[in-house]
């Protein structure tokens, strides 16, 4: 049997009718005691908290999305990933502070909660449905890509594009990238614990797959690959660098395990700098490897593009392709759990505070997972993996991404003005400069994505709004009356539960 974990908070102040609602803000201090007294299993320590960024990051953008960025930039995609982890680590800093003081499920979407209002947060929690969801689809198809160029380095054989890829591009159903969120979900419904260490074991297995692979590449290493840098000028290193995001999408997944981590002030902001730093270092040290290795032109259509680099430049047989992609099927299986978990706890936050229905805070009384969340979501993502090519999957992630991302730097600016004095067990250095300057790099990766993805997060946002207006307006738990923060108010004595910082 299961339990509903919806719980009431107390509020302040009142509301003027629908319109007040929109800016009806919870407490910060509400947030954390509700945190406090979640029924999620606090079982995660900063090691294993590091280990799901890396896991939900480190896969698919290194190992497929690569070959579709450097068409774009050529060799300076190198200079791509650095702007892209530049841009990613001006949001990690503001992810570690509020992780800090508002360690719960909801990621960015309980930080908009806390400072920007209700209807802010229902737009960073659709926008965190379509960078957390769409990704996880996007990175089953390249998960079906290394797959097959297994079994043909292997036995010669691959699976027929009808059932391995999607319509639209030669394919009826992509049946591998349904099958691994399938399995995902069934690791999933185990437990959180369970699902850390099967994560440790594949984050292990792809950093030593991307080590081999940069060991072997330098060996056919060709300076001259790298001239000239900018074949296609800046504008092609600003369009490489916003498709390269997608790369950087999971660091912040540490941020949704803040109710099942065991000290969770001191642990988060760790978890979240650590894993940038080592995903930061490792892609670019591959993407200079794989350049030196093989000339930018002969990218364009690359699938298993790691593995492809290697077949074409280093020889030597097939035993260091083999091994790469064992590697790469591992490396998107970590990110298909761990980016799987982070979408699931969202939304468990979300249904919550009664945004969404309240089968989605349900939790298993044996297993302590949401679970009917857990099926509901992973089915969603499948049916998305078998029938949506990877290039549309990415860039919309990314838009998404970089919105949410925009709200997080927002809301630090903003809990500093309105809660100077409120302990931190991180702060974000040189605030508000740094996290002003998050949200311009956010604002200009934006605006190098296409029209075409434009259109579609247009779309989407559409569709979230008109959700919100009949469904999350009307059932918020907040009700009728405000939270204990009203427009342009300081933290009232009911948010110093926020305040309390852990040594």
């Amino acid at each position: 049997m299961e339990t509903e974990t919806v719980r009431t908070r107390p509020d302040v102040g009142r509301g003027g009718g629908r319109a007040a609602r929109l800016t009806r803000r919870q407490g910060v201090g509400s947030l954390v005691a509700e945190a406090a007294g979640s029924p999620l299993r606090r079982t995660m320590g900063v090691g294993q908290l590091t280990l799901l960024s890396v896991g939900a990051t480190l896969g698919t953008g290194i190992f497929v999305v690569l070959g579709q960025a450097v068409p774009e930039a050529g060799p300076a995609i190198v200079v791509s990933f650095v702007l892209a982890g530049v841009t990613a680590l001006f949001s990690a800093l503001s992810y570690a502070e509020l992780a800090g003081m508002i360690p719960g499920s909801g990621s960015s979407y309980s930080y908009a909660y806390a400072t920007l209002g209700e209807l802010v947060a229902w737009v960073c929690g659709w926008c965190l449905i379509l960078e957390y969801g769409v990704s996880v689809a996007a990175v089953a198809v390249g998960w079906g890509q290394y797959v097959n160029e297994l079994l043909d380095l292997t036995v010669g054989v691959t699976l027929p594009d009808t059932l391995s890829a999607p319509p639209g591009a030669g394919g009826v159903l992509n049946i591998p990238a349904a099958a691994i969120v399938v399995l995902a979900m069934v690791v999933l419904l185990r437990g959180a614990k369970e699902s850390a260490v099967a994560n440790t074991v594949m984050v292990g297995v792809k950093i030593a797959a991307l080590v081999m692979f940069c060991a072997v590449a330098f060996t056919a290493f060709r300076a001259g690959n790298f001239t000239p840098l900018f074949p296609l000028g800046t504008a092609g290193m600003s369009a490489g660098a916003a498709s390269l995001f997608f790369s950087y999408i999971g660091f912040d997944a540490a941020s949704t395990a803040g109710e099942e981590a065991k000290n969770p002030q001191r642990d988060l902001p760790r978890a979240i700098i650590l894993s940038l730093v080592l995903v930061t270092a490792l892609y670019v040290l591959v993407a200079v490897a794989a350049l030196g290795a093989m000339p930018w032109k002969r990218f364009e259509g690359t699938e298993a593009t790691l593995s492809e680099v290697l077949v074409q430049s280093v020889g030597g047989g097939s035993l260091w392709p083999i091994l790469l992609s064992v590697g790469a099927v591992v490396a998107t299986t970590s990110v298909v759990l761990t980016v799987q978990y982070g979408q699931i706890r969202i939304l468990f936050a979300m249904s919550r505070d009664g945004l969404v229905p309240p089968l989605f805070s349900k939790v298993h009384p044996t297993t302590g997972v949401p679970r009917a969340n857990t099926v509901i979501v992973s089915t969603f993502i499948a049916v998305l993996a078998a029938l949506v090519p990877l290039g549309a999957l990415a860039d919309a992630t990314s838009i998404g991404t970089l919105f949410a991302f925009m709200l997080v730097n927002l809301a630090v600016v903003l809990l500093r003005r309105r809660s100077p004095e409120a302990a931190r067990s991180f702060r974000v250095p040189f605030s508000p400069v740094t996290p002003i300057l998050g949200v311009g790099f956010c604002v200009y990766m934006l605006f190098s994505l296409g029209p075409d993805t434009w259109a579609a997060f247009g779309a989407w946002m559409a569709v979230g709004l008109v959700i919100y207006w009949l469904y999350g307006i009307k059932h918020s738990k907040l009700g009728d009356r405000g939270d204990t923060l009203g427009s342009g108010d300081k933290l009232g004595s009911g948010d110093n539960l926020g305040d309390k910082e852990v040594a």
